[in-house]
């Protein structure tokens, strides 16, 4: 174990001196792999042996990111028998050195990748927990690079995706992971290719939502709603909500962001919630002229809190326990190979810079068309801190309210 964790320091530490010898290191690992595949039972050396290719790639494609075509050639026979011969312990490794591949390139997805497509969201898959993660990211991928190609390619490819989402959101272990799908393709997705589904993701989240209500679904749900509003903006979210049952949207204001959204923690997270109730304080004309102009104000005080107050990281009691169905029996675990790491991904960037400033050239604006209605709703509801607190953002973004 000692001179397995040696080579890969070794790898680590030469770096871009070690480029010159890397087809060669590759030929090597290459074999050793399809070797061991036929009897995978030293897990540690296993590990280290895709570490050692994930260094490898990592190291040689930042030098020349072009080379990645390389890499593929030589590993994709090797992977191809490892997926067809099902070898559990190293479907899971496998799925996670083709991300780090498909990150690499720049423009579109490679043939050979959208013909494996199809077998990603074959059911069988899903079943073993450790594929659940490097397939999550392999699956957001082929979003980031290829969604027009998906889109395109057949009808079906959209149903399956929205199936495995609806497969994983059913779980409480697996909640979130659907989640990090959903804001995949509402992000990269053409929006007329998902137009048909929009309302049926809703109402499957609603109906999680009224059959068990998690800490952990609450929170990625604020984010998703939020992330959809930043997307497709705040008329889209009220009249979505609206047409699964009338005045839903101000019960989901009232009952879930309001109330819930301090507990949102992460900082795209965060900045993805602050831009979207922005957006829905800002640009949706339902919240000032009809009754959920009741819920402008608070809606503002939980925003002035959700950037100044502590995050409630509280959790009820009755979540401390996992249930029963999300407990199976012995399956391979998931095994986060570190060279294989994902950056952050922030789907707002800085096209919107600071959201107080945001929030505070919105509500500029916003009272420009309206004169005279935000500082009498502000200065009859919002209490003495937040009012401070917004008027230092006020002078931070050199505007005032009329």
């Amino acid at each position: 174990k000692k001179k397995r964790l040696i080579a890969l320091l070794v790898f680590s530490l030469l770096q871009d001196a070690i480029v010159p010898y890397i087809p060669t290191l590759i030929d090597q690992l290459t074999q050793k792999l399809l070797l061991v595949s036929k009897n995978p039972s030293k897990p540690h050396f296993n590990h280290y042996l895709f570490e050692s290719l994930c260094l490898s790639i990592r190291i040689t494609c930042k030098a020349n990111p072009s080379t990645v075509g390389s890499f593929e050639e030589a590993l994709f026979p090797v992977f191809t028998e490892i997926l067809q011969n099902d070898v559990q312990e190293f479907v899971p490794y496998v799925f996670q050195v083709m991300s780090l591949l498909l990150e690499i390139h720049s423009d579109s997805i490679p043939s050979s990748y959208m013909a494996l497509f199809p077998h990603l969201l074959q059911p069988a898959l899903w079943e073993r927990a450790g594929n659940i993660p490097p397939l999550v990211r392999l699956l957001q991928a082929y979003l980031e690079k290829g969604a027009p190609t998906i889109a395109s390619s057949a009808a079906d490819k959209i149903p399956g995706l929205l199936g495995v989402f609806q497969k994983l959101i059913a779980s409480k272990a697996n909640d979130h992971q659907g989640f990090y799908l959903l804001n995949s393709i509402i992000e990269h997705m053409p929006p007329e290719s998902i137009m048909q589904y929009r309302k049926q993701i809703f109402i499957l989240l609603f109906q999680r939502l009224q059959s068990s209500k998690t800490t952990k679904f609450i929170k990625s749900f604020l984010v998703f709603i939020n992330l959809f509003g930043v997307k497709y903006g705040a008329i889209a979210l009220q009249e979505i909500f609206d047409s699964i049952q009338p005045k839903m949207f101000g019960m989901v204001l009232e009952k879930i962001i309001i109330p819930d959204v301090q507990k949102v923690s992460g900082p795209v997270e965060k900045k993805i919630c602050a831009v979207g109730i922005t957006k829905i304080l800002t640009e949706c004309p339902a919240m000032m002229d009809t009754e959920y102009t009741k819920l402008w104000t608070p809606l503002l005080q939980a925003l002035i809190g959700f950037f100044e107050l502590p995050e409630d990281d509280s959790t009820p009691d009755d979540e401390h326990f996992i249930d029963i169905e999300d407990t199976p029996g012995y399956q391979t675990a998931f095994s986060q190979l570190a060279f294989a790491g994902k950056k952050e991904h922030d789907p707002i960037g800085d096209s919107m810079g600071n959201p107080k400033i945001l929030l505070a050239q919105s509500l500029h604006k916003l009272s420009t068309a309206c004169p005279g209605r935000v500082p009498s709703m502000l200065s009859s509801s919002l209490n003495a801190d937040a009012l401070q607190f917004l008027q230092g953002y006020l002078l931070a973004a050199s505007v005032q309210l009329v």
